[in-house]
């Protein structure tokens, strides 16, 4: 097999410290014998012991690599840094709170075997979704109208965990808040993309970086942004002409 990674896991983190170690090691569980990866937590300046937790980590994972902010940036910054920094050309992300399972992961990577070379983005669906029934309802409300502004034919943005592509990933526009809008931003750049069903855990250790009143403000904002871009967006094919 070979030593270079085919694949890295790209997990950010905020104050995350009872989540690291079972999730490190269900990473671990999913992958280990079935392709050469990398694990690269990207710690978004926790104030807990998150950090100390994946030092400790470190030493007994070859797999797992460390990336720290100096500063609080957001999910899509720690997830841009982090695939800036993987080494291998596929990329597939978890959220840090231990509710996408990793057990999913070959599942994404078997479609993507099937799939034709134009599809550049697997995206996780939580067909059971174990949140509240406010974030549930939000969340439904919130996908309708991006569904309808943006026609992504994408039930299910806010899913941690996808697979793409990384150098079609770092083609993309990057704002605040990107990490929502990837099926859209990729059909934008001329790929296909596949929702994939996915499963979905309850919360265990930790709390909720979002509330429902922030998240809208924000998205509503970030949505016009998405579809004025899509609006602007030119493609054609090209040719070189040689003598």
């Amino acid at each position: 097999m070979s030593t270079d990674p085919q694949l890295a896991v790209v997990v950010p983190v905020c104050n995350e410290e009872d989540n690291v170690a079972p999730l490190v090691g269900e990473i671990l569980a999913a992958l280990r014998g079935r392709l050469a990866f990398e694990i690269i937590y990207v710690d978004d300046a926790s104030r807990d012991a998150t950090l100390q937790r994946l030092r400790e980590l470190q030493a007994a994972t070859p797999e797992l690599r460390v990336i720290r902010h100096l500063r609080n940036a957001g999910q899509s910054t720690a997830v841009r840094n982090g695939v800036n920094a993987a080494r291998a050309p596929w990329i597939a992300t978890l959220d840090g709170d231990g509710q996408n399972d990793p057990a999913d992961i070959p599942k994404l990577l078997e479609r993507r075997a099937s799939a034709p070379a134009e599809v550049k983005l697997f995206a996780g669906w939580r067909v059971n979704r174990q949140d509240s029934g406010s974030k549930r309802w939000a969340s439904k409300f919130a996908n309708a109208l991006r569904s309808r502004l943006l026609r992504d034919a994408t039930p299910d943005t806010g899913c941690g965990i996808k697979l793409f592509e990384r150098g079609a990933f770092l083609d993309l526009p990057y704002f605040d808040h990107m990490h929502r809008y990837l099926p859209a931003l990729m059909q934008r750049a001329g790929w296909q993309t596949v929702s994939v069903p996915v499963n979905h855990r309850p919360r265990t250790a930790g709390v909720s970086k979002y509330n429902n009143l922030g998240r809208a403000i924000v998205g509503i904002r970030d949505l016009m942004g998405v579809r004025w871009l899509i609006t602007r967006s030119r493609r054609t094919g090209i040719e070189e002409l040689r003598p």
